[in-house]
């Protein structure tokens, strides 16, 4: 696990919150195999209360989910103790001006269009800033 400049990468929480069970599992498979410790959520419902005990570093917040959307989720999320810092980004299919527009306004920190590249994913999580933990 280590940066583009050669230096480790700290081993960071990563949350998966995705109504797509297959999608989740494989992303977290990836990167729990790159050394990250990961959990998985399906529902924003779940997602919220597995961060309460999880205390994840990095979320990827799918945005079109049953009950509870993403941009539910996200303010949700930063509103949970010790979890204001958290970093946020939406993994979606959707790509338009008022989506984007919209993940901002939610409080994200980033947007990956799915299917996202592994390799982006992963240089995302290894380059979280310590100030957001």
């Amino acid at each position: 696990m280590f940066t583009n400049s050669g230096h480790a990468a700290p081993k960071r929480r990563v949350l998966i919150i995705d109504d797509n069970a297959d999608a989740a599992d494989l992303l977290s498979m990836f990167v729990s195999a790159h050394g990250h410790d990961t959990a998985v959520a399906n529902s924003g419902r779940e997602g919220l209360e597995l961060a309460v005990s999880f205390r994840p570093e990095v979320v990827f917040l799918d945005l079109g989910m049953p009950h509870m959307s993403g941009y539910e989720v996200a303010p949700a999320l930063r509103a949970l103790p010790g979890l204001a810092g958290v970093y946020i980004s939406a993994l979606t299919g959707w790509n338009d001006q008022s989506t984007r527009a919209r993940v901002v306004a939610a409080g994200f920190n980033h947007h990956l269009v799915k299917p996202a590249d592994v390799q982006a994913v992963l240089k995302l999580v290894d380059a979280t800033p310590a100030c957001a933990l």
